[in-house]
């Protein structure tokens, strides 16, 4: 099982790719690491921050598909009714757009750093955007 490091703003978690349930998923993203980008809070989804990557195509379909990620999933939203994105949970989540609920490939889970969720959340809210970065490790 291949290992994930995620920085984001201040802190550091750990976690593992969803290898089993999401392959072509893991597959496309680990293709992409080192990953950099920003946060930002999401809009219409509950607790959550979430990377929009625009019309950026990294041809996957649904797998291992979900509304209501809990708390240290992370997952991939391959566009179509709306952008192509990242969503990371850390509170209640019904994921969503402007254009009406969504669901997205649960790829990743967060297993370390858990209890840094909340305040990345709260810091993404009320300071804006945050630095994040996916590695393999």
């Amino acid at each position: 099982m291949k290992k994930l490091k995620l920085i984001a703003g201040p802190f550091t978690f750990q976690g593992h790719f969803e290898e089993q349930n999401a392959p072509k998923t893991v597959a496309a993203l680990v293709r992409q690491m080192p990953f950099q980008n920003k946060i930002i809070y999401v809009r219409w989804s509950g607790e959550a921050v979430w990377v929009p990557l625009g019309d950026d195509d990294y041809a996957v379909d649904f797998e291992n598909n979900t509304s209501h990620p809990a708390p240290g999933h992370v997952i991939f939203y391959p566009g179509g009714l709306s952008e192509t994105e990242l969503l990371i949970a850390y509170g209640p989540v019904s994921f969503a757009s402007k254009a009406g609920p969504l669901s997205g490939n649960h790829f990743a889970t967060l297993t370390d750093g858990l209890e840094h969720l909340h305040p990345l959340g709260r810091k993404t809210l009320l300071e804006g955007a945050q630095d994040i970065r996916f590695e393999i490790g």
